[in-house]
């Protein structure tokens, strides 16, 4: 392989995009402060790419409350998709969902001991009432028990990607309003926590994975069991729906939540024209320090006005884009000695254009892909050979995505390459030892003068 060509290979190339604003990580100056958000902590996500645009102390682990429902709609969905529960199949009332379900202080439809409730009824007054015996007679179903269930939910966090979570039960209840019948290993006082950063991670999984969530969250008023003695109205607690007192153009879901610990918590999405956005605030509170409904919905309408007023969705990449220097990549053993290598897909990003001067892509090869710079043959057209890296040209950190991931492109081959026959590689190999001579005869002349 040319040496000059193993020194470029190594260099990232650096050519200038159009990048959307990302904040610095916390610890340096908060860009909260300029939103004005009182909140213990917040995120907002573009919910197509999972990239940050805004974050306040979104890796500090709280309270989550009732968006632990989310996790629990998401095992839901999983059982649905993979045939092993179905929406109408039955649920028999075990007592403690019923003890749970009559307690008024909570979110609540009452459910009746023993009777029998079909997975959509309880699956309704979970998404749009935040029923909490509706929630623990779905984690029964799923699970056997809510002990079981909660073993679940943490795995699928882990699988998710989450971080720094724990979750205790199914509801988001604090264990202390369980009655003495919370899971086993659990403490009598513990709580369902996570930082906003994994709230919104699983937000975003629950929209991409499962996107038809939204055809109920989106519900701002239903009766529960209409027509008979059971019947009660179920109202949204997202009072940023359509019609509802705090109602903001867009939004279709997703979650609140309510505890001592957790304080007054969302995770709302709203969806303007293509670009869809997740918010999530946590212990929002209002001028005066105390903690309301209002809060909450004004910190994330903050959120999602700086979103879509301040961001555009733009193809900042095409695919044809080439790196600079780094067109093509070296193939050993192939009928071809290299391949056109190029991005997988056009890049398309939320963008602010007073920042589009302050952002770059680099290059940079995937080297447990390369053996001595260069591909062994045969190559698949589409191998991902390495990333375009977003960096900020004056060395500030930049927000990634939401699962941890840096703001980064594949880079894949555009073209196959077959590997060559033993006598197209003899052939090669007797050319590189003849050319290997020849540099080695002519860098000895040259040393003569």
């Amino acid at each position: 392989m040319n040496h000059m060509f193993k020194r470029t290979l190594a260099i990232l190339v650096v050519v200038p995009v159009l990048m959307m604003t990302i904040f610095s990580a916390p610890g340096s100056a908060s860009a909260a402060e300029d939103l004005g958000l009182r909140v213990d902590a917040a995120i907002l996500v573009d919910a197509d790419t999972g990239q940050i645009l805004y974050g306040k102390d979104e890796d500090a682990t709280l309270g989550i409350a009732s968006m632990s429902k989310m996790m629990t709609e998401y095992l839901l969905f999983e059982a649905i998709e993979e045939g092993r529960i179905t929406w109408d199949q039955e649920y028999t009332v075990s007592d403690y969902a019923y003890t749970i379900s009559q307690d008024r202080r909570l979110s609540n439809v009452p459910l009746r001991n023993g009777e029998k409730y079909s997975i959509q009824e309880l699956y309704e007054a979970l998404a749009i009432y935040s029923a909490n015996g509706a929630t623990i007679g779905i984690a029964e179903t799923l699970a056997g028990s809510e002990t079981e269930f909660i073993k679940l939910m943490n795995k699928k966090a882990e699988e998710l990607g989450l971080k720094d979570y724990k979750f205790v039960n199914s509801t988001g209840l604090n264990n202390s309003y369980l009655q003495g019948m919370q899971p086993k290993g659990t403490g009598e006082n513990d709580e369902n926590v996570m930082p906003a950063k994994s709230v919104a991670l699983l937000a975003y999984h629950l929209l991409k994975d499962y996107p038809e969530v939204l055809e109920t969250t989106s519900i701002p008023k239903k009766v529960f069991r209409e027509g008979t003695s059971d019947a009660i109205q179920m109202d949204n607690w997202n009072f940023m729906l359509p019609g509802l007192v705090y109602e903001y153009e867009g939004v279709d879901g997703l979650k609140t939540g309510t505890t001592e610990l957790a304080g007054h918590a969302f995770t709302g999405t709203a969806k303007r024209g293509d670009t869809r956005l997740i918010a999530v605030v946590m212990k929002a509170v209002d001028e005066n320090g105390n903690g309301s409904y209002k809060a909450r919905f004004d910190a994330a309408r903050t959120l999602f006005d700086y979103g879509f007023n301040q961001f555009v969705k733009e193809e900042i990449l095409p695919a044809d884009h080439k790196f600079k220097g780094n067109e093509t990549l070296p193939v050993n053993k192939g009928k071809e000695k290299e391949v056109k290598i190029g991005l997988e897909e056009p890049v398309t990003m939320l963008v602010r254009s007073s920042e589009k001067d302050k952002y770059k892509a680099e290059f940079a090869a995937d080297e447990s892909k390369l053996k001595d710079g260069e591909l062994e043959a045969p190559v698949k057209e589409g191998t991902v050979v390495g990333k375009a890296n977003i960096v900020h040209t004056e060395g500030q950190p930049v927000y990634g995505n939401v699962d941890g991931t840096p703001a980064s492109f594949d880079v894949v081959t555009k073209a196959g390459v077959e590997k060559a026959g033993w006598f197209s590689l003899t052939l090669q190999a007797i050319g590189d030892f003849f050319s290997g001579i020849w540099d080695k005869a002519t860098g000895w002349v040259k040393g003569l003068f």
